[in-house]
């Protein structure tokens, strides 16, 4: 056996990007905590298990309180270091947040249990790096700089080198290039890492996905030329848009130089837990995670591919996928070529969508894009497309400082906002990241209501075999020109003579008892009937010139005019959230607000008229 000379540490993703890549980030902690055990038995430097998308995911789809998942995570993991990915001056949410919530948010996650803070900014503008980094080093943990990989005209050996020196001077501990779309070659990781440690005197870390099927290799040319840490996952959870299988990876780093000294019996009994559970969230695999080359111009990451498929799905639009994937990168380039991870990816991303469900590129802007363009986020790695900026922000000013300079303190605000509801600071911070879904998730929990998704069995399972409990099926549906958004769900056995069947119209709850185990037949004549009380939507369908409808599915966050406003075309009338990003809907005319059919919250659909304008 060759002598361990230059050892190859690993952090496994399995617990944060592996499922945020595979299975739309919803593995439950309940599937996490049972294998915590041999995980934490194994000797990886890190396991990475909270941040990117996790926090979200929690509060939104699994109702769990992300906080008490790190603490039960630490609990369960004595002796491995916990590690978190942390937005920059974004943290976990879409935008920028004030100093002072960034060091409470580090504060609070270094207490509850992460070791590791790995930080990135989307824009690679390290300036909304800095205080972050400070705050993880008075905390008395792991500051890891992290540097966005991608390609483009102004994405050079020369530029990334030069971030790293930054970072370096900035007090990092470690550097991470982060491949969040796979696009490392094997040469061009090997001349980047021996550009690097010819550089800086850091720890240099090697993350990547297998979306082009070339990872394992370019992993391998990089420790070949200096780096000592390589992100991988378990093999059940990994390949396509996840990442290199640590199992593989142990065994070609096996009787090396580089040999990693894991126990592969271990990973290899971790391996077969993962591929049980993986098949609970079957509803939520993506039919876009294998071995896809086209990444290589589309750029589009690990954990938005199976995200963006997943919410086109839900738009009823999925066939579009296409359309898509070659709208990102025209947008990516009228943006600058920012890289394309959270929260540039969704910019991006929903931008593309918009300009494909639309018909026109850029009819409808995302307030995020125009954020963007105001130089809000950060500065474009590129030149903007001018005739893009004048569309999105007119003549508004185009900030150059750092945007969190701009920022008032938010923290006695948002604990004034949320106080009757928050019993910690933490859930002050949960409401800060989302403070819709936040304040929803905390008043559900106040009212005994959380209920997370519920999961769809395996085709073919045996219903009697377990308690099943069917996902949501969500819709809208039109009878006679009126639309009424309509959610059931079933409980129970299957095989139940009688099971109870929870229907959602409009919002109002409603209980029904289905016979014909458990099968939901259409009624004869196709009519909706609703119980007397209940609220059914009577919104017209959109007709007229001066009627203002909505480009996508989605919900209202804002209505910003009442009936008797006097408007101009394109001024804003609504504001709508559709795949996270939020979006102003104009007016389609000038003239006078003669109805509103909408209020804060409600579900809509592009056929119908929210608003008329006279």
């Amino acid at each position: 056996m060759a002598p361990k000379r230059n050892k190859v540490q690993i952090t496994d993703l399995i617990l944060r990007d592996a499922h945020q890549s595979l299975i739309a980030t919803r593995m439950r902690t309940e599937d996490m905590l049972p294998i915590c055990p041999k995980l934490d038995q194994v000797g990886f430097w890190s396991l990475e298990a909270w941040g990117g998308a996790t926090f979200d995911a929690c509060i939104r789809f699994l109702k769990e309180d992300p906080w008490e998942r790190l603490r039960k995570l630490k609990s369960a993991l004595p002796r491995t270091p916990i590690q978190m990915l942390l937005r920059g001056q974004n943290l976990l949410g879409y935008r920028h947040y004030s100093d002072d919530v960034v060091e409470a948010f580090v504060g609070k996650a270094a207490e509850n249990g992460v070791d590791v803070f790995r930080i990135f900014d989307a824009m690679n503008d390290l300036r909304n790096l800095e205080t972050s980094v400070q705050a993880v080093i008075r905390s008395g943990k792991h500051a890891q700089g992290a540097i966005c990989y991608t390609t483009s005209p102004v994405h050079t050996i020369k530029h990334f080198v030069k971030q790293a020196v930054q970072l370096e001077k900035m007090g990092c501990h470690s550097i991470a290039i982060k491949d969040m779309a796979g696009l490392l070659t094997p040469g061009r990781a090997g001349e980047l890492f021996a550009a690097l440690s010819k550089s800086v005197k850091l720890p240099l870390h090697f993350h990547s996905h297998t979306t082009v099927g070339v990872a394992n290799i370019s992993m391998y040319k990089a420790v070949e030329n200096g780096c000592r840490h390589v992100d991988t996952t378990i093999s059940s959870m990994s390949w396509g848009t996840s990442h290199s299988p640590t199992e593989s990876m142990v065994v070609a780093f096996h009787d090396t130089p580089y040999d990693t000294g894991l126990n592969l019996p271990l990973l290899q009994d971790i391996g077969m837990y993962f591929h049980e559970v993986r098949k609970k969230y079957h509803q939520f695999e993506s039919e876009y995670n294998g071995i896809d080359t086209r990444v290589q111009v589309n750029q589009v990451p690990g954990g938005m591919i199976s995200n963006l498929s997943h919410q086109l799905k839900e738009q009823g639009a999925l066939n579009r996928m296409h359309e898509v994937l070659a709208e990102i990168p025209r947008v990516r380039e009228d943006l600058g070529y920012p890289p394309l991870v959270t929260p540039t990816s969704q910019i991006v991303g929903t931008q593309a969508v918009l300009n494909v469900l639309t018909g026109k590129r850029y009819k409808s802007i995302t307030n995020e894009v125009k954020l963007y363009l105001q130089g809000r986020y950060g500065q474009a790695p590129g030149s903007i497309n001018d005739a893009v900026r004048q569309m999105a922000i007119g003549n508004d000013e185009v900030i150059t400082c750092r945007p969190a300079d701009r920022l008032k303190p938010e923290m006695d605000r948002l604990r004034h906002d949320i106080s009757n509801l928050a019993k910690s600071e933490e859930d002050v911070l949960t409401y800060a990241m989302f403070p819709e879904i936040g304040r929803k998730f905390l008043e559900e929990r106040a009212a005994g209501t959380l209920k997370a998704e519920e999961l769809l069995p395996l085709p073919g399972s045996h219903p009697g075999h377990s308690p099943v409990s069917l996902a949501p099926t969500d819709f809208n549906v039109t009878v006679h020109g009126e639309t009424y958004h309509i959610k059931i769900t079933g409980a129970g056995h299957r095989a139940a003579e009688r099971r109870p069947f929870y229907v959602t119209l409009d919002g109002v709850p409603e209980e029904i008892l289905v016979e014909t185990l458990g099968e939901v037949m259409p009624s004869a004549g196709g009519e909706v009937e609703s119980k007397p009380g209940t609220k059914a939507s009577r919104r017209p369908k959109a007709s007229k010139e001066g009627d203002v409808t909505s480009s996508m599915p989605g919900t209202i966050v804002d209505v910003l005019v009442k009936a008797g406003d006097l408007v101009k075309a394109g001024d804003p009338v609504l504001v709508i959230e559709a795949m996270k990003m939020e979006n102003e809907v104009p007016a389609p005319v000038a003239g006078t607000i003669k109805a509103i059919h909408v209020t804060k919250g409600d579900s809509v659909n592009p056929d119908e008229a929210l608003v008329e304008i006279g």
